[in-house]
């Protein structure tokens, strides 16, 4: 699990148009990652909503936001599209980008374990390095939560 001050894993996912975005796309920006478990489910649509809304502040206060999801391309597509999401998000199948986060692991539902997302967000800085974690989180008031923290 990746810690606080540690370099972020690198990543090349496909986004929501089939282009492949890196982290390295990001380099000299700061950026926000945030891992969810699934489209269009009322939690994660929240999130992305909340972080939607959220976009202009987070732009003015120098942040680019991605999300990432194991949802397949085009349900990714039909995500933005329906939501109006001013940025991109990204197509982790295999959950290898997830897993290097710590953002992958086991979960608990009604008394049944699996394994899935751990709802999860975290900002690099423009040199590559974790700079802020949230593990574990609720997705109602999450985006509100980051920026507040961002801006202390």
């Amino acid at each position: 699990m990746i810690e606080i001050g540690d370099a972020a894993p690198d990543f090349t996912l496909t986004d929501q148009d089939g282009k492949p975005v890196s982290l390295s796309d990001h380099a000299g920006k700061r950026l926000i990652v945030y891992f969810y478990p699934k489209a269009f489910t009322p939690g994660c649509t929240t999130q992305a909503c909340d972080f939607r809304d959220n976009h202009r502040a987070f732009a003015e206060a120098g942040f680019e936001i991605v999300g990432i999801s194991p949802d397949p391309v085009g349900r990714l597509q039909a995500f933005r599209e329906k939501h109006d999401l001013p940025f991109s998000v990204l197509s982790d199948a295999d959950h290898s980008v997830a897993e290097a986060f710590g953002a992958w692991g086991t979960k608990k539902n009604y008394g049944r374990e699996y394994q899935g997302i751990i709802r999860s967000t975290f900002v690099i800085g423009p040199d590559g390095t974790v700079e802020k974690a949230w593990r574990n989180v609720k997705a109602k008031g999450h985006a509100e939560r980051v920026l507040a923290d961002l801006e202390d």
